[in-house]
Order: C-alpha cells, then structure tokens, then sequence
C-alpha cells in the first residue's frame, strides 16, 4: 500500500472519530434538555454592524447567531468567533456571567462549525477588539461533520467546487464575489429599468434550439412525444416580442450548450439579452460600455480595475476596431486573402491553425479571431463589422453586403458582449438559415438551424433595432478578478466521483 493510501486511510478513520465525537455531544445535549437543532433565533444585529459601530453601541444588548469557527480557552473564560454573513465577530464567554452549568455545557458540547444564537453586551477588548460579552447562548444547529482541517484555507480546487458550501464557509473572499454576482445582476436590472426596457421570461424548452450557433442539449417530451432541446440563447423569443410591439425589452437568463469546459465555459450559464426597437448597434454600443462601466463603479467604486494582472481603464468611450482591420493587424491576412473556402484552407494552413470544426472561411475567420486577435484585446474594446459567413442574424452593411453591422465587446483579452444592428428582412434572413443548414449538412453540428417559425414572424414586420448579448459570468469574472468562470457559479458543472 502506498504512503497516499496509508494517509487516505488514517484521514478517513480521524473523520470516522470525529462524526461519532460530535454524535456523543448531539446525545449529551438532548439529554441537557437542549434541542441540537434548534428554531427561530431573532437577530438585532450582524457581526459587521457590531464591529463597525462597537464605540457607538458599547454597554448595549445585541442578539447575534452565526458559525464558530474558532476557540481559544483561557480557564474560567473563553473567546470564540462568531462568524455570520456579513463577516465575524468575536464572543466571550465567562464562568462567573453564565453560571457553572451553561458554561460547561458551552465549552465541552460546542465544537467549531455549529451554529448558535448569542446575547449579550457590546464592549472593546482591551486589545481593541469588538467583542460580545455572552450573557446567553442557544444552540441552533449542532454540525456532525468537522470542516475542512485546513478550515481557515481550503484550496483543494475540486473540493472547493464541489461542496460550495464548505468553501462559503471557509473562504470569505468566495462570499464577497457572490455577493458582488448579485449587486452586478441588480444594478444591471435597474439600469435597463431606468431606460424604459421590460424584463421578460422566455421558453427553456424549446422545438428549435436558435439564436445563435452551437450543440444543445436534447431532452423528450412525454406528453406531446417530441424532442425538445434546451435553449442556447435568448435571442429569437426575444425579437418575437419586438414583433408584438414591445420596443424594449430584457431578459437575464439560463443558457445551456453542450460544449467543452474550461476557464470561460460551463454548459450551463447565464446571459443577458436586451433589444431596443428603432435603434442600431451604434446605440448599444453607448449602452454597453455606460452599463459595463456605471456597474463597476457602483460595485466596486472604481472603472479603474485590475484582473489577472492586467490594468484596465473601463470609463467610456472605449475604442473601436474593425475585424479585417484586426485580422490584417495581427496576421497579415487581408480580405481578399480569404474570399471563399478554398481560400480558407490555404490560410489555415499559412497560420498553422488547428481546426476542429470544417474547413469554411466562417470557421477560419472565428478561428483566426479566436487565436490570433482576441488575446491582444486588452483594454476596452469593439471588435466590429464582422463579415456575413459568421453574423447569420445581423444585418448586412449598406455600403459593403459581406460585412454586418456588429460588434463585440472585449475586455483583458475576454470576450465581454455580442450584439449587432438585427436583420429584419425576412428573406434575407432565410437565405441565411438555407446557408446555416447547407454548413450543417457539411458537419458543422453547431450551424444555426432553419426556424419557420421565426420567419413568418420577421414577414409581419419587426422593426429595426439593436440587440445585445452580454455574459453575466463573464462580467462578474471581470469585476471579481476571478481567473474561471467555475469561481463566479456557485455549482458549476463537476464530473460525478468515481
């Protein structure tokens, strides 16, 4: 048996001794007439505010419950952390304030990790520190299992996403960026709100998995006998709205594609979509980066931020390139380089490009996006006027019909947004989807597929507007300085053990 295994073992029969330890003292307290599991517990104050108006409140009764996650005994007194979700605070607790009988029973059947209710008075340690003098104590929750050993660090990255709690638990900066997550979602709310935009709710389960190009997932529906896929955008439902009049509408959503994971992928994730009638992507841009850089600054004070190292300035307006214009740039690759699919290959080969979808010039242009210009991208900026193969729901460019009018948004290198002025001619837009479904008969499994449907909506006439996509994942990544998108979802997608 290797040494591994060896300290597998013994590290599994500590734990083993452990659980029964804390179901010895779960006994002894039902047996104190105390409930391990206790009720309602009404709380006047959280360790923050307890902390940050200490002097104010000092000589005040305060009523405070959360998680011990420390002990420190000192004979007939004991200090004890008390942490709750805005942060900790410390406790103690005296021999000669609680008696005999309920300060034995608080330092021999409380371990760290059980939840407890406290009060008792406000006051500064000598040491400085705001500190609740424990007048009582009530058990609410007895934890049989132990934290992490490491409780004060856990960094086993698997673990970490797996049991998400222990990490919330153990780890307050993973606290803090879902706390941020959510700031970020409401202040994006209100902002869109305060424009006049309508939050809307969309199907999850859809007959035809569009709105953009990738693999969904497919599910059967018993009652009706039929495929169904879950969504890969918001997009198509959403304009069907702008058809029905409503100008400006929003949804912030679940996305799921049945795609690889890595750092900026997980196959579920959430999206925020926004349409506004009679606009163009000129308009979204100015909505993009005032809502980017308004959120940053409401969130975390600043559109000054730095993320994976990198300073980026997020204050408006940011700048603007076009994609030949960066293609050419940063690969020498012009458009009359790559005009059709045999062009493709030959340019895939030249910029030794490891293809994994077909060999079209669409592929090889995101490709070449991907790999060779994207990377480059560090301060704020819009990639924009993407050519037609790869834009299969925007609307061409009056000047020059290959290109579209869209944009992405890029941030230190990330892809931030995607939005574009919508194609609003129907038989354009079903010239696009014969186009889409001739690339998926050639293989391309994540081609858009051909909707009916949505075209006999655009033939009752959608009005020009502009629309935008932007990753909520992402966007929190950004404003968190977290390096993978499973650090800004609570349960990211994880392989079953074993």
């Amino acid at each position: 048996m290797s040494s591994n295994e060896n300290e597998g073992k013994l590290a599994e029969s500590r734990l083993e001794e452990e659980i029964q330890r804390r179901r010895e003292k779960l006994n002894e307290l039902r047996k104190a007439g105390l409930d391990p599991f206790g009720g309602r517990y009404p709380v006047s104050a959280s360790a923050a505010a307890i902390r940050e108006k200490c002097d104010e409140i000092s000589g005040e009764v305060v009523r405070v419950a959360g998680r011990l996650m420390a002990f420190r005994g000192h004979g007939k007194a004991t200090f004890a952390d008390l942490r709750d979700r805005s942060g900790k605070i410390q406790i103690h607790a005296r021999l000669d304030v609680l008696g005999p009988d309920s300060y034995k029973k608080f330092t021999d059947l409380l371990d760290i990790g059980d939840i407890i209710g406290v009060e008792g008075t406000v006051f500064r340690t000598r040491m400085g520190e705001p500190t609740v003098e424990v007048r009582e104590w009530t058990m609410l929750c007895k934890a049989l299992r132990p934290l992490p050993e490491k409780w004060h660090g856990l960094t086993d990255v698997d673990l970490r996403y797996r049991q998400r709690y222990l990490d919330l638990i153990v780890n307050p900066e993973v606290r803090d960026t879902f706390i941020k997550r959510t700031k970020i979602v409401g202040f994006i709310r209100r902002f869109l709100d305060e424009r006049g935009f309508l939050e809307v709710e969309t199907p999850v389960l859809q007959t035809i998995a569009g709105g953009t190009t990738a693999r969904p997932f497919v599910t059967h529906h018993n009652a009706l006998d039929i495929d169904v896929y879950l969504r890969i955008a918001l997009e198509l439902h959403l304009k069907r709205l702008l058809v029905g009049g409503l100008e400006r509408v929003y949804e912030i959503g679940r996305n799921f594609r049945n795609e690889g994971i890595d750092t900026r992928h997980n196959p579920e994730f959430t999206m925020l979509e926004a349409y506004q009638a009679y606009a163009d992507y000129n308009d979204i841009m100015k909505l993009t980066e005032d809502m980017v850089a308004g959120c940053a600054d409401e969130v975390l004070g600043t559109t000054k931020i730095t993320y994976q190292g990198k300073s980026v300035d997020l204050t408006p307006p940011w700048k603007k390139i076009r994609v030949w214009e960066a293609i050419e740039m940063w690969t020498g690759i012009r458009p009359q380089d790559l005009r059709d699919d045999a062009d493709a290959r030959e340019v895939a080969k030249k910029l030794n490009l490891k293809m994994d979808k077909a060999v079209t010039k669409g592929n090889v242009i995101n490709k070449i996006l991907d790999e060779k210009v994207e990377p480059n991208l560090i301060e704020p900026v819009f990639l924009m006027d993407h050519p037609v193969e790869i834009s299969p729901l925007a609307k061409r460019m009056t000047d020059d019909p290959s290109l579209t009018y869209r944009f992405e948004a890029f941030v230190a290198g990330n892809e931030l947004a995607n939005a574009f002025s919508e194609l609003n001619d129907p038989d354009d837009q079903r010239q696009r989807f014969v186009e889409q479904a001739r690339a998926k008969a050639l293989g391309d499994e994540e081609a858009h597929p051909f909707d009916e449907d949505f075209l006999v909506a655009l033939e009752h006439g959608m009005p020009p507007a502009g629309g935008l996509g932007i990753g909520i994942d992402r966007l929190t990544m950004l404003l968190t300085d977290s390096a993978s998108i499973r650090d800004v979802i609570l349960f990211p997608m994880m392989r079953p053990k074993g």
